[in-house]
């Protein structure tokens, strides 16, 4: 199998993440960057099917320079071979042309019979790429699965719900999301680092895609931050001293405040 993971550097959970004053966009310079917890696992899984079925798998990323570290990270876990999408005109893309220069991507890989995404990254969670990314490139699309299991020419995955599990499938190719609960994704060997320095890295711009600059960025996402200001502090509360009518005291609060 030839497999495509779509993957994506964001900011550290544990580090503090504003937006820029001049944009407001995400000010990625002012955070620890990470590779995507839920990219993770999505290379995971391409890993155990690679496993399973033979093939190669492909890492693609779109995003700043420094974005070659999560690219590394995943090299570094088992992945063949990488595509880094980076190009100034892409800095504050929206979810649609994100998903196009994405789906642009993969066309530029032979033969792909899956592509992997994880459900959502932790910076912008749209949860809409994936689909977009199917949509685009005229594929069946198998999202938000905790279990996947490919037999044949068919994918079969598991997607848990409120009200329970649905049972999907669909044929290849196609693309897939999936969620925290897939697996748990291997720590890199020291071998595994030290041979994804020699892996091959290949950086494409939006022009090597096909892409107008106009299309993508700023200038052509259909939404932007207009305007942002820091969360206000927490206001001092309100210190009740239990007189015997302590409980009385607390109902009056929170008839006051319309929660009960």
């Amino acid at each position: 199998m030839n497999i495509v993971v779509l993957v994506k550097q964001v900011p550290d959970t544990w580090s503090e993440r504003k937006l820029t004053d001049a944009d407001h966009t995400l000010d990625r310079e002012s955070a620890d960057a990470v590779l995507d917890e839920i990219n993770e696992r999505a290379v995971e899984e391409a890993l155990l099917l690679q496993e399973a079925h033979g093939g190669e798998v492909t890492v693609i990323a779109m995003g700043p320079d420094r974005a070659t570290d999560a690219i590394r990270k995943a090299l570094s876990m088992g992945a063949d071979k990488a595509i880094h999408v980076s190009d100034e005109a892409l800095h504050g893309s929206d979810v649609l042309a994100t998903a196009k220069v994405l789906a642009k991507a993969i066309g530029t890989v032979e033969n792909v019979d899956l592509v992997i995404a994880g459900n959502e990254a932790t910076d912008g969670r749209a949860g809409a790429v994936p689909a977009i990314v199917a949509e685009l490139l005229g594929l069946p699309q198998v999202t938000q699965l905790r279990k996947v299991t490919v037999e044949g020419s068919t994918i079969k995955g598991e997607r848990e719900t409120d009200e329970g599990v649905a049972f999907l499938e669909a044929s290849l190719p196609a693309v897939v999301s999936v969620t925290e609960k897939i697996n748990e994704p291997r720590y890199p060997s020291f071998k595994g680092i030290m041979a994804a320095k020699k892996k091959p890295v290949s950086t494409l711009t939006v022009a090597d895609l096909g892409i107008d600059a106009s299309e993508v960025g700023l200038s052509g996402a259909y939404t932007q931050v207009l305007e942002a200001a820091p969360k206000p502090p927490r206001s001092a509360g309100q210190r009740v001293e239990d007189g015997g009518d302590g409980g009385a005291k607390i109902a009056e609060f929170l008839v006051g405040q319309k929660l009960i």
